[in-house]
Order: structure tokens, then C-alpha cells, then sequence
């Protein structure tokens, strides 16, 4: 897992990641697929990715809902 430090930028971290899934989420559910799809760029490897859900997920941001398969912002429903 890439945390940001003296050689690697936030941006380039997977905490780097967390805005950007958190974003996409807010404005609806959808496949691990889908969000992959929409929030990395070419530069971007499934690592990362997998490693900024893993971390969302066990900081209680993110949820998956498994009869649908489809990742969840946790606090969405909060905020309406």
C-alpha cells in the first residue's frame, strides 16, 4: 500500500484515491466495475484501487451490498 511520504505525493497515494470514490459514490451505487471504470485514469493500477476500497471499507465509508454486488457511500443516506 502506497501512503503518501517523502518519495510518494498524496496524489499519487491511496489515500489519494479516497476523494475521488467517495465522489462517485455520493451520487449513486455501482459495481466495483463500474467505479474502477470511472475513477482511474490510465496512470492508475487495481492495487491502488483494491487498496483504497479495502481501507474505505474498514473505516465504515463504504459498504457492499451483495444482492445487487454494488458498493455503497455509507453516509449518503445521512446527509439528504
Amino acid at each position: 500500500m502506497r501512503l503518501p511520504n517523502k518519495v510518494t505525493n498524496y496524489s499519487n497515494s491511496v489515500i489519494g484515491r479516497f476523494p475521488d470514490i467517495l465522489e462517485a459514490l455520493t451520487q449513486r451505487d455501482m459495481s466495483p466495475k463500474e467505479l474502477y471504470e470511472l475513477t482511474t485514469s490510465g496512470k492508475k493500477n487495481m492495487g491502488d484501487f483494491l487498496n483504497a476500497l479495502d481501507c474505505l471499507f474498514a473505516l465504515g465509508k463504504i459498504e457492499l451490498i451483495e444482492e445487487g454486488r454494488v458498493l455503497r457511500y455509507v453516509d449518503r443516506n445521512s446527509m439528504q
